[in-house]
C-alpha cells in the first residue's frame, strides 16, 4: 500500500475512534442532563418528611425535594418529577424511568449489587409508631410479635421485609399508601407501624394521638442514600461529590433541624 493510501486509512481509523467516543460523551447521562436541562427524580410522594406530593398545590414537599432542588440548582438544570412506587422502585430504576430516585431510600447491600447508591447523606433506622394510649405496652418486638398485635406496613419496601422477618407471629396488614397509615393507627385499624425515625418523628409533632416511645432506641441503623441505574457512573461521581458540599457548608444539618423534630 501506498504511502498516502496509510495515511488514509489512518484518519479514516482516527475519525471512527473520535467518532465512537464523542458519541459516547455526547450520550453520557451527566452530559445528557446538562444538555437537555432536566434532572428526571423518580420518588413515591408518601413518605412524609422526605418527600410527599401535595395534591392541593400538586407540588412535591419535604427533605428530600430541597435536597433534590440543591442537587439540580447546582448542576443548572430544572427537575422533572416522575411517580413511581416502593414495590416498582427497582424496576422503575434499572429502566432508566428516571435519573435518580430520592425518597427516603435505605442504603442496602441488594440495592448497591442491583443497581447504583450514593453515600450517606442522612442516618436513620427501624422503629415503631403506636397509640399514645398504648406508650407502655410496646418496649421491645418480643411485646409487638404477638397474634393479636395488628402491624400495618407498606408493600414493597423494607418495612414490609422487617415486619416479615422480625414480626412473624404478629398479624400483618398491607396498606398501599404509606402517608395514611400514621393516621389509621391513630383512629384504631391497626396497632403498631413499622416505620423509620424520621417519619416516626414528624407524625408525632402533627397528630397527638401518636407516639413513638424507641425512637431513640431503633431496631436497626441504617442510612438514606440515593439510587441510581447501572451505567450512571458519572452521575453518581457528581452526586456524592455534592453530597459532601452539602455536608461540609452544613446544608445537610440545617435540612435535619428544620425536618426531623425528636
Amino acid at each position: 500500500m501506498k504511502r498516502s493510501g496509510k495515511i488514509t486509512v489512518l484518519l479514516i481509523l482516527l475519525l471512527i475512534i473520535g467518532g465512537v467516543f464523542g458519541y459516547k460523551a455526547y450520550n453520557d447521562p451527566l452530559n445528557r442532563i446538562k444538555r437537555t436541562g432536566v434532572i428526571r427524580v423518580g420518588t413515591t410522594g408518601d413518605y412524609l418528611p422526605m418527600s410527599y406530593y401535595r395534591e392541593d398545590t400538586e407540588k412535591y414537599v419535604g427533605f428530600d425535594v430541597e435536597l433534590v432542588q440543591d442537587l439540580a440548582d447546582d448542576l443548572g438544570v430544572e427537575t422533572e418529577y416522575v411517580k413511581t412506587s416502593w414495590p416498582a422502585l427497582m424496576e422503575d430504576t434499572l429502566n432508566g424511568k428516571f435519573d435518580i430516585a430520592i425518597c427516603g431510600i435505605t442504603i442496602t447491600e441488594d440495592r448497591k449489587e442491583t443497581a447504583l447508591m450514593s453515600d450517606a447523606y442522612l442516618e436513620n433506622g427501624k422503629t415503631i409508631l403506636i397509640r399514645i394510649e398504648d406508650i407502655d405496652k410496646y418496649k421491645a418486638l418480643d411485646d409487638i410479635n404477638k397474634e393479636e398485635v395488628r402491624v400495618m406496613v407498606n408493600p414493597g419496601g423494607l418495612n414490609e421485609r422487617f415486619a416479615r422477618e422480625y414480626l412473624p407471629q404478629a398479624t400483618l396488614i398491607i396498606h398501599e399508601n404509606n402517608a395514611e397509615i400514621p393516621f389509621l393507627i391513630g383512629d384504631g385499624e391497626a396497632d403498631v407501624m413499622i416505620t423509620e425515625i424520621m417519619e416516626a418523628a414528624y407524625y408525632v409533632t402533627v397528630d397527638d394521638r401518636l407516639a413513638a416511645p424507641l425512637i431513640s432506641e431503633p431496631f436497626t441503623h441504617g442510612e438514606l442514600g440515593i439510587l441510581l441505574p447501572k451505567g450512571y457512573d458519572s452521575v453518581l461521581n457528581y452526586v456524592n461529590g455534592f453530597i459532601e458540599r452539602e455536608r461540609e457548608n452544613g446544608r445537610l444539618d440545617a435540612l435535619a433541624t428544620s425536618y426531623y423534630f425528636r
